[in-house]
Formats: C-alpha cells, structure tokens, sequence
C-alpha cells in the first residue's frame, strides 16, 4: 500500500489524512484518503468494503476526492442527539405557551356598555382588531343574546352575547386579575351608577355621553378622587374635533370676532357639544368678540353661548355632513377653521387612545386633549 500526505477539506472542516492505494489481488487498485489520528497513525474508521472508494484526480498537483461521505455518529450519540432535540423542542413549546399567557394577562379587558348604539357597534368592531385590548363584554337593553360581532356588522362572530347585566360581566373580569375598561355610551341618567360599578371591581371607566351635566362629572370626579380610580370624560372623541379646539384658543387672542357655524342631521343635538366646548374654551380669556352688536337679540344672528359675545349658527339639512367652523376675523382679513364628520368612525381614533392612557391615571380628567 502506497502511502502519501493530503489535506482534505469536507464540509468545511479541515484535517489531515494520508493518501492510501488499495490492491484486490488483480489490476484493480483504488485510492482513498484515510484521516490520521493525533499520533499521526491513519485509522480506518470502516472497512473497505463499505467504504465508497473512487480514484483520486490530480488536479496541478493537488489530490481532490469527488465523493467522501462524512462518518456517521455512533447510535448512541444519536439518540442522545434525539433526546435533546426534543427536551429543546418541548422549552421552546412551554415558553411559547407561557408568552401567550402573559399576552393574554396583559390585553386590556375592554367593556362596551350602549352595545348596539351606531357608535357602539363601531367600539365593539374597533376594539376587537386593535392590539393590546379584547372586547370583554357588551351591554345593553336590545338585542339581548347576539353576538357583539354580528350586531357590529364583522365578519365572524365574537362569541361575546349582548347582555343587560354589568355587575356579571364585571365580576367575570375581576376574578381573572386583568386590567379592565368600562367605555360608556349609555344615558346621562345612567352614568354614575356605572362608574361606581366599575371603580368597585377595579377597573377604569371612559365615559362619552354628550348631554352628561356638569354637576354629575363633578361629583364623578370627587368619587374617583377618593377610590384612586382613573376615568375620563370626553366631550368629544374625535382627534380632529381637539385640534380644531387648540387652534380656536390659539386664534382667539388674535382676533376680535369670532362666530360658530356648524350642521348636524338631528336638531336636538343643537346647539352641539362641540360648539359649546369651543365656546367655553375661548371664552373668559380676557376677550370680549363682537362687540359692535353684542347685546342684539335679533334671532337671525344666532345663540350667544358664555359671557364674551360668541356666537353660534346651527343648521339641520338632510344629507349635509356633520361640521363645525369657527370663523374668526379681523381688519382686512378672515380666518377659518373647519371640522367635518362623515361617520361614527372617526371617534375610534381618539377612543383607542383613550382606552390606553385612562388605564394609567389615579383621578378624572375631563377632554381628551389632556392625552394628546
């Protein structure tokens, strides 16, 4: 057997081993490369018969084998490898799982109380697709037992029932020790009771009513004051509605006149909350508007709303989009802002945020603009 020295590079690993010439007693010879121990001495790891043998090819002086397989482990490492395998398969399994519970743990529990309300049905769908929240509950005196997703016009069903009993759906959600929201669409008439539901299991409270009076947030907020509970009371719930107020304030201590006109398709809700919350925010800054006919009480000059002169017009047309503009002006110019409505989905924005934020506060604030 001829014997010389080659190196051999196998799937990526390099080692020395010893070229060999085997002979079968006839013509035919083959040759392999043989690794060598750290003695130096070559090891025939199996034997030839088994081994796949084919000539080596000279190329400008170094020796190639085209096929060399890689020695296969011992069946008991095998197994070992096995085991291991699946110990890291199962870990890997268990943390997933737990993940998934801390996820879980950690969604707020979301509680739609006015469910079939148009903005309701417009929560519940929100709700359920926004990250970090899930719908726990849907209340309300219709459709008692459909499902919250059918009523909200989605797609599957949630498997969460209309239902007329907060307190049940609130002591659900207080046994499993999850942070919980109570959203509230429901009457004026209705809201304290809820709250105090709410705050007695634990979880904080967003309340959107428009007709809601003054007196009752006040002693809202005394009651959340002393249970350190969070709650928010939103005039309004659209973002752009906010940023129309901020830029209203921000105009008003430029301008001399200023004028409400806005549209709506129901004339009860008129003179709108949003134009009385323009109108309260820019008042008692130290302006006076319209002074040149301030004390008219012609009709055609619209309702004065607070004490410095401004002014709102309200309109009921069938078909034209809700809107608000605040119209200020002064010499030789004039300044408009506009808001316009055109469905119950432009609230959700604003309700997303506010499900998020409210979870963290000890007390109540009134406007969503204290979170923006």
């Amino acid at each position: 057997m001829a014997v010389g020295r080659a190196r051999l590079r196998t799937f990526g690993v390099s080692m020395r081993a010893v070229q060999c010439t085997l002979s079968s007693g006839g013509e035919s010879k083959h040759n392999l490369l043989l690794p060598l121990s750290q003695n130096g001495r070559a090891q025939l790891l199996e034997p030839p018969s088994l081994l796949d043998l084919q000539p080596l090819q000279s190329q400008r002086g170094r020796f190639v084998m085209p096929l060399l397989r890689p020695p296969q482990p011992h069946q008991a490492a095998r197994a070992d490898l096995h085991r291991e395998e699946r110990r890291g398969q199962g870990l890997l399994l268990r943390c997933l799982r737990a993940g998934a519970a801390v996820a879980e743990h950690n969604q707020a529990k979301v509680v739609i109380v006015g469910a079939t309300k148009e903005i309701g049905r417009a929560a519940i769908a929100a709700v359920s697709m926004a990250r970090g929240m899930e719908l726990a509950g849907a209340i309300d005196t219709q459709c008692i037992g459909q499902d919250a997703g059918e009523i909200s016009g989605m797609e599957e069903p949630l498997e969460i029932p209309v239902l007329n009993d907060l307190t049940m759906v609130l002591g659900s959600i207080a046994q499993s020790r999850g942070t919980g929201v109570v959203v509230d669409f429901s009457e004026p008439s209705l809201v304290y009771d809820n709250i105090k539901q709410a705050a007695a299991f634990g979880l904080s409270s967003i309340v959107y009513v428009p007709k809601i009076e003054m007196d009752t947030v006040t002693e809202l907020s005394a009651f959340c004051d002393k249970a350190s509970m969070g709650c928010l009371v939103a005039p309004t719930l659209s973002i752009g509605s906010v940023l129309l107020q901020q830029a209203a304030i921000q105009a008003s201590f430029h301008y001399n006149n200023v004028e409400i006109v806005e549209s709506r398709p129901n004339p009860s809700d008129l003179p709108s909350q949003d134009a009385i919350q323009i109108a309260n925010n820019i008042s008692d800054l130290g302006q006076i508007y319209n002074r040149e006919d301030m004390d008219s009480d012609n009709p055609a000059r619209g309702q004065v709303l607070g004490e410095d002169g401004v002014r709102v017009h309200s309109m009921v047309l069938p078909g034209l989009a809700s809107s608000t503009s605040v119209i200020l002006s002064g010499p030789g110019e004039i300044y408009t802002l506009k808001h316009d409505v055109t469905n119950v989905r432009c609230l959700m924005p604003g309700l997303i945020l506010a499900i998020r934020k409210v979870i963290r506060l000890k007390n109540l604030i009134y406007g969503l603009e204290k979170f923006l």
